[in-house]
C-alpha cells in the first residue's frame, strides 16, 4: 500500500502539460513507491484513458466550497482553485500529499523527498517567492515621490477579498507563498486552517488566486507551523530563469552553487511573439549555459 501521493488538477487545454508531468515522476524509480492521482477538471474520455494507464486514480473535481454561478461558467479548471484544499476527501487512502500543478514538472526527485519530509507532524511544506536573484518582492505606485500605493500581490488580493485591512497590512510586504507545490499530512490541522481561510477569500474576491491568499493567510496571520523549503523545489521561471548544465543535461540555478532545480514550474506562462510555451510547445528561450553559453531551448519536459 502507497502511503504518499502526488496530486494534480488539469482540464483538456491542459492535458499536454499534465501529462509531461506524470512522466517527469513517472521516470524516477523511486516514483514506484509513490501514488499519482488526478483530480478531473475537464479532460476528455480519451485523455483520461491515457492517464489510467500511468495514474492510480482519477476523480472529478467539484466545487467543495460554493461559489456564484456567474463566477464560474464554463471554467470547470477554476475547480483547482478550491478542491486542492480539500485532497483527503478526494483521495482518502493517503498519509501525505504533495500537490503540484499541471504547468510544472519534476527535474530532480530528491526536492520531492524534501516535501514529504517537510509536511511531517502537521506542518505545512512550500516554498516562498524570493530568493537571491529576485530584484522585485512586492510592487509600489509612487504619490508626490514619497507617498506609495501598495500593489503587491498579497495587499491587493487581500483588500478585493474584504478581509480586512488590518490583516491585509499583515500580508503586504511578507514574501508571497506560491500554492503550485505543496505538501500536507493527511490528519494535519493545515486543512481546516486554509479550508477556513478559503471560505472568506471566495466571498468576495476573484475565485482565481483565492487559494493562495487563504493559504498566505494561514500562514502570516494564523501563524500555520510551516517548513519553508528551497526556491529550488518551486522554481518559477517567469521570476527568475534557470540555466542550464549541458554536461549533466539539467536545468539549475542561475547563480553559485548552481543547485539542480527540483520542480520547474511554468506558473505565468513564459511568453514570445505573443505565444506561451505552456500552450505551444515549439517557443524556445534564450538562456545561459554554465559554461556562459547563449542556447535556444524550451523549458518544457522533455524525455
Amino acid at each position: 500500500m502507497k502511503k504518499n501521493v502526488i496530486v494534480s488538477l488539469a482540464d483538456a487545454n491542459y492535458f499536454p502539460l499534465l501529462d509531461e508531468l506524470v512522466n517527469s515522476i513517472k521516470r524516477f524509480k523511486e516514483s514506484e513507491n509513490v501514488a499519482i492521482c488526478i483530480l478531473d477538471a475537464g479532460l476528455t474520455q480519451e485523455q483520461k484513458k491515457n492517464l489510467l494507464n500511468k495514474v492510480d486514480e482519477i476523480k472529478p473535481a467539484e466545487w467543495d466550497i460554493e461559489v456564484p454561478g456567474y463566477k464560474v461558467q464554463g471554467k470547470e479548471w477554476l475547480k483547482s482553485q478550491v478542491s486542492r484544499a480539500f485532497l483527503p476527501k478526494y483521495f482518502p487512502n493517503y498519509e501525505k500529499y504533495l500537490w503540484i500543478d499541471c504547468d510544472a514538472w519534476v527535474n530532480d526527485w530528491n526536492c520531492i523527498e524534501l516535501y514529504f519530509k517537510a509536511c511531517e507532524g502537521g506542518k505545512l511544506g512550500i516554498t516562498q517567492t524570493i530568493g537571491p536573484g529576485y530584484k522585485i518582492t512586492s510592487k509600489v505606485n509612487w504619490l508626490l515621490g514619497k507617498l506609495a500605493i501598495i500593489k503587491s500581490q498579497n495587499f491587493k488580493h487581500a483588500v478585493k477579498s474584504n478581509i480586512g485591512y488590518d490583516k491585509a497590512r499583515k500580508l503586504a510586504f511578507a514574501p508571497h507563498i506560491n500554492i503550485g507545490v505543496f505538501s500536507l499530512e493527511k490528519n494535519s490541522i493545515g486543512w481546516n486552517v486554509w479550508q477556513n481561510n478559503l471560505s472568506k477569500t471566495l466571498k468576495s474576491g476573484n475565485i482565481f488566486g483565492s487559494e493562495g491568499l487563504a493559504i498566505n493567510m494561514s500562514v502570516y496571520i494564523d501563524d500555520l507551523e510551516t517548513e519553508f523549503l528551497p526556491l529550488s523545489c518551486n522554481w518559477i521561471t517567469s521570476n527568475l530563469l534557470p540555466k542550464y548544465d549541458e554536461q549533466k543535461k539539467m536545468f539549475v540555478e542561475p547563480y553559485l552553487p548552481n543547485y539542480k532545480i527540483g520542480i520547474m514550474h511554468l506558473a505565468a506562462g513564459i511568453w514570445k511573439n505573443g505565444k506561451d510555451m505552456r500552450i505551444d510547445k515549439s517557443v524556445e528561450i534564450e538562456i545561459q549555459t554554465l559554461s556562459n553559453k547563449k542556447i535556444i531551448k524550451s523549458l518544457r519536459f522533455s524525455n
